[in-house]
């Protein structure tokens, strides 16, 4: 058995009342999800996930590690993968997709992320951070 991680974030902004999230589509797979990527040697949690938003989408965001939420699945038959995910919170910055590996980083509100994403564990995980910015714990 293999074992691989991962680290990302679900990056918000407001807009008045309205709360937005960052959402990519990858151009392998078409599946929608947050930014996210794998640990490189030396990395930590924080560098991997502000890395990879930063890589994925052109956003400079400083992660809130105290939210924390894990997806764990077999990414292949022989490949157990863990995703660490944890909270961003952006300005009027714009994304930018990744050439190669995003087609697309845009802002969605967050009603309709709900039903943009591609899996329910990643709307569970929405969920929980919108709970969480939303209670005003993140900066």
């Amino acid at each position: 058995m293999r074992y691989e991680k991962s680290c990302g974030a679900v990056v918000f902004r407001q807009i008045g009342e309205t709360w937005h999230v960052l959402l990519i589509r990858h151009e392998r797979g078409h599946h929608i999800s947050f930014p996210k990527g794998h640990v490189e040697p030396g990395e930590n949690e924080r560098q991997t996930a502000e890395r990879e938003v930063l890589e994925e989408t052109g956003i400079r965001v400083s992660v809130d590690m105290r939210f924390r939420a894990e997806n764990r699945y077999m990414a292949r038959p022989d490949v157990e993968k863990l995703v660490v995910f944890f909270v961003g919170i952006a300005g009027d910055q714009e994304p930018v997709a990744q050439q190669g590996e995003v087609a697309v980083a845009e802002w969605v509100d967050v009603d309709q992320a709900f039903e943009r994403l591609t899996y329910e564990h990643d709307r569970r995980i929405l969920r929980r951070a919108l709970r969480y910015v939303r209670k005003g714990i993140a900066k």
